[in-house]
């Protein structure tokens, strides 16, 4: 892409639409975001777009019309659209219906794949999301001031081959393991979700009446170590694995103390503020 020309924008949740629109002006592109209603953050009316188009979810063809309009020919698909947002009471177009009814398998990569094809077919092709945020790719190595113990390490490795296997069919790209047991992996709700419904696993091995104050402890040690892993072909234009400041406080609260995520295909969306705050709660993090 070179500067001086419109781009799209699809913006979804979370910070990182807010961090690509703000890349591309400093390199002089017009940014003509469509900002999804049931997902996008206010604020980005106020980070200089071009111009911003509020769209629902289900309006395919409202999307591709508003960029046919504004003279828009590359986009970039950038924050998160909730799995179970596309199969909640959302109604779609009858582009998207009927693109719907064309998968057969309703994943993430069927459906986004399926789209960013319709939008070629209309003359927007879909570029890396990461393209422009080029710095904030995790680099190889321990990232924080300690490294993961043996016994983290042993879960890295053992997490590593399980969140793989899963990546491969698209169901999820984290998991939650203790001990070298898989505690908790990821399905509709997001890595967030998945580590808070870890901590409260966890809380029930230690209680497994459900009385207070609990009876006893798991056979477990109490330490969780999240593994969060592109998939074997990732495509970096949408669904890019994102870890933010707010990961690391949901891994505290649930008494996560190590994160494994794989080099050069995960964003530390919040850059050095995630290592900071790391660093802060004494959880280690690891890149391969």
């Amino acid at each position: 892409m070179s500067s001086g020309a419109k781009l799209g924008l699809i913006a979804g949740n979370g910070r990182f639409p807010l961090l690509v629109l703000d890349a591309a002006r400093r390199q002089g592109y017009e940014v003509v975001v469509a900002a999804i209603k049931e997902e996008t953050f206010p604020e980005i009316e106020a980070h200089g777009a071009h111009r911003v188009h509020w769209l629902s979810l289900g309006e395919l063809s409202r999307l591709i019309e508003t960029f046919h309009r504004e003279g828009v020919t590359r986009a970039i698909m950038a924050g998160q659209v909730k799995h179970k947002q596309i199969f909640s009471s959302i109604r779609p177009d009858w582009r998207l219906a009927k693109l719907l009814l064309s998968l057969s398998t309703r994943n993430t990569d069927s459906l986004l794949g399926a789209v960013a094809k319709v939008l070629a077919e209309e003359g927007i092709t879909l570029e890396n999301s990461t393209g422009l945020l080029e710095p904030l790719l995790a680099k190889a190595g321990v990232l924080t001031r300690r490294a993961p113990s043996r016994e983290e390490a042993n879960n890295v490795q053992y997490g590593r081959m399980v969140a793989r296997g899963l990546a491969q069919y698209d169901i999820g790209q984290t998991v939650v393991v203790a001990e070298n047991a898989c505690v908790a992996v990821e399905a509709m709700e997001g890595t967030d979700r998945t580590i808070e419904r870890a901590g409260r696993i966890m809380d029930s091995l230690d209680d497994p009446l459900g009385d207070s104050p609990a009876r006893g402890r798991s056979t477990l040690a109490r330490d969780l170590t999240v593994v969060k892993v592109a998939k074997p072909k990732q495509d970096m234009r949408f669904d890019v694995p994102v870890i933010g400041v707010k990961t690391i406080e949901q891994m505290q609260k649930a008494g996560a103390t190590c994160l494994a995520i794989d080099a050069g295909k995960c964003l530390l969306i919040d850059g050095e503020a995630v290592l900071r705050s790391a660093d802060a709660a004494g959880i280690a993090i690891t890149a391969e």
